[in-house]
């Protein structure tokens, strides 16, 4: 096989390894933007269970912090509208509450 001929598979090959990504890429994207749909379908249907348990008085101070926050992760999209979320790490405990998970188990 001459050189040209190596060249050319050589470019195909790299050609479909990109399309292949390509595709891979739009897919994850498409799951991003699902999660981030159910995930502002889930912090809605929250903030109406909280309005019910504890009514119109604390509603704003549910705004503020938000499902995601409140369950250690956030929501974020760039400027060409892609969705990325990030785990957060956990938030120490007090050794009160620490004492306390351990004496109930």
């Amino acid at each position: 096989m001459s050189l040209r001929g190596v060249r050319k598979k050589k470019d195909q090959i790299l050609s479909e390894e990109i399309q292949e990504l390509s595709r891979k890429g739009n897919f994850i994207h498409q799951e991003n933007v699902e999660l981030y749909k159910k995930v502002k379908l889930i912090e809605q249907e929250n903030m109406e269970l909280y309005r019910k348990a504890y009514g119109a008085r604390d509603v704003s101070a549910a705004n503020a912090t938000g499902f995601a926050a409140n369950h250690g992760f956030t929501v974020s999209r760039d400027v060409h509208g892609s969705i990325q979320l990030q785990l957060s790490p956990p938030a120490p405990q007090n050794s009160e509450t620490a004492e306390t998970a351990t004496e109930s188990r």
